[in-house]
Order: C-alpha cells, then structure tokens, then sequence
C-alpha cells in the first residue's frame, strides 16, 4: 500500500518593477510590484518622473499666460483643463461669461469627454488582450472629434482655446453643420462597439468581477468620475453642484454597482450617450452674440483667494488660486483628478494575478501630466 504525499513548495516574495518606461503604464509611471509567483501581494507606485512644477510656474506667469499650461496636465482632455481654471479666475476677478461663449465651452468640453472616452475604453481593451483593432476603432472616432477642435483653433492636441471670460474665437459657419454630422455617426458608432463587445466572451473574463472598488473605500479615498459611478456612487458635479449652464440640459448620470472593470467600461460608453444628448440640445439653443467678455490683457484680480471645480471626463478637477492683487496668482493648486484616482490601487490590486494588474490599472484611466503637475 502506497501513500500519496502533497508536496509543497515554499516561495519567496519577489519584486517585479512594472514602468517607469512601459506601454502598459500609461506613461512614465512605475508600479513596484511585490509577487508570490504570478499573484500580487502588494504593490508601490512610484511617480515624479514627470514632474514639471506648472503649479510654481502659474506663479511666474500672467492669469492669461498659464491657459497654455493647463493643456499640459491631462494631455487627453485639454479643453477640460482649460475650462476649470478660466472658471476659478472669473470666480476670482468676478468675471461674467456671455451666453454664447457657454454653450459653446459646454460643446467643447462634451467632445473632449467623448474624445477622452474613446481613448479610455480603446486602451483598456489593448491592456485586456485585445492588440490594437478595438484601440483603432476608437482612435477613428476621436480623430473626427479632434477635425472639429482644429477648426475651432487650428489644434490638434493642446488646444488653448478656452480665454477669461469666454473663448479665443467664435466657432466658425461650418462647426454647428459638422458636429450635427458628427454626433449622428457617433450614436451608430456606440451601438455599433456595444455589439461587439458588451457580451464579448474575452472581455467579461478578463473584467467581470475584476478589480472591485468598493463604494466605502472609493469615497473615503477621494474617488470621483467614472470610477467612483462604477462604484455605485451617483456623484457629478455637473448635476450636484452645477457650473456654467450645466442646468439647462437634461441629462442622466449612469451608474453601475459592481465596481469592477467591466462597469468601469460600461459606465464611460454609457456616459459617451449623454455627452451625445447634451451635445444635441446645445446646438439647438445656442444663441448669437459675443463670445468673449471685456477683460483687459493683464488681470488684477482684488486680493482673495478662489476655487473652482469641473465635472471633466476622468472625474473632479479643481483650481485653487490665491490672489495678491498683482499680474500673477500668488498660489495656485491643482487638484488632480488622476493622482486622487489612483490612491484606491493598492486595495484594488491585491490578490489578482499580473494580467489581472494590468487591466486594473488601466481602467481608472489616468494620465500621468496631471498626476505630476
């Protein structure tokens, strides 16, 4: 008789650096990884490789001189960028934007969050094993969206296009036709990826029940957007704490309960719709008129301090600027809404295998600009 013995082996932890240079990183970010074989057991992000100090630079440049900057922080969604600090110095100065200029800043920033989206569900789906054709897919439709912005300002990637007080330059005759164009093939386009990878066998097991957030860690971490709304968290500035003319439009804000990456990614195609629906109701009601206020070149703002925040694609960006009364912000903070995001990845991570790591991080969808400002 023959007795049979389980044998096991005993193994260290290692660790495997993941970055600072690698495509899977979104960037210049480094994940020091802590392994037990192919299981995460912890991990370390280690950040600053990009680090450029735009928040001491707002400090040496005029109120109008830092817009340029700001294109620099989420790279994916300048407009955005843009918009929240213009909002945070007419705060300050109290500047009022004409009508105009708002529902066509309420334009810009629906398509960035489209563009951004795109992006976003594009690259996850490359992190999830899908090589290249869904990311292609995506990167067609932002394109078109990006045709529009270089109409606008002649920009393709870092558009400087929004101003205290309104915006650069009115939208010229052929926008309103091209973006009508635009959103009716966006709507197919939408449905169109839906079939393909809603039920997609390859996708809900990679992302199904994968990465859960869940909604207590989420809100005690800071978390806010898409991620936090995967979540089960119904939080938008845009509703809960209106800006511009956000409360004109009606619009729904979706929601899933798992907080796993596949809600992550159902949430941003969800959200894409309503930027559709908003699109469509601003450009029946945009009115004529100027598109700029009358502010002069340099900008004193009285002595104070302000703080202004958007509902921008990744999730809460916000502006905090303190005035002396002189040409340049005497402080001025960002709250980065990609470094905040990233603070609930360690918990997310933990007992996953590598691959499963990989396609965790990439549906927070960060941009590495605005976590080292």
């Amino acid at each position: 008789m023959t007795t049979t013995r389980e044998l096991t082996l005993k193994t260290e932890p290692f660790v495997l650096n993941i970055g600072p240079v690698h495509p899977s990183t979104h960037g210049v970010y480094r994940m020091r990884c802590t392994l037990d074989g192919e299981v995460v057991v912890d991990i370390e992000p280690v950040f600053g490789y990009l680090h450029r100090g735009i928040e001491k630079l707002a400090e040496e440049r005029t109120y109008t001189g830092f817009i340029p900057l700001t294109d620099r922080l989420d790279y994916i969604s300048p407009m955005s960028n843009n918009l929240g600090y213009c909002m945070a110095v007419e705060k300050l100065a109290g500047i009022k934007v004409p009508e105009r200029a708002e529902y066509i800043r309420v334009i810009m920033a629906e398509l960035q969050r489209l563009a951004n989206h795109c992006i976003a569900v594009g690259s996850m789906l490359n992190d999830a094993g899908a090589y290249f054709t869904p990311f292609m897919y995506t990167f067609r439709e932002r394109e078109r969206i990006v045709d529009l912005f270089d109409m606008v300002c002649g920009q393709r990637l870092t558009y400087n296009y929004m101003r205290i007080g309104g915006v650069s330059q009115d939208i010229p005759g052929e926008f309103l036709p091209a973006l009508h164009k635009l959103v009716d093939r966006l709507t197919i386009f939408i449905e169109e990826y839906e079939n393909l990878l809603k039920l997609n066998e390859i996708l809900l097991a990679r992302a199904k029940g994968v990465g859960i957030l869940e909604k207590d860690t989420a809100i005690n971490c800071g978390i806010s957007g898409p991620v936090a709304r995967a979540s089960g968290i119904k939080w938008d500035i845009r509703r809960n704490d209106p800006y511009s003319i956000y409360d004109r439009f009606e619009f729904d804000i979706p929601t899933c309960e798992n907080g796993d990456c596949y809600d992550r990614y159902r949430v941003r195609i969800e959200e894409m719709r309503q930027s559709l629906r908003i699109l469509q109701q601003a450009m029946k009601q945009v009115p004529k008129g100027p598109v700029k206020a009358d502010v002069p070149h340099l900008i004193r703002p009285p002595a104070g301090e302000a703080y202004a925040h958007i509902e921008a694609p990744k999730g809460e960006l916000g502006y905090y600027i303190v005035s002396d009364n002189s040409i340049a912000p005497y402080r001025c903070h960002i709250r980065p809404t990609s470094l905040i995001n990233l603070a609930a990845l360690r918990q997310m991570v933990k007992g996953w295998k590598v691959a499963d790591l990989i396609i965790i991080f990439g549906s927070i969808d960060i941009t590495m600009g605005e976590v080292d400002r």
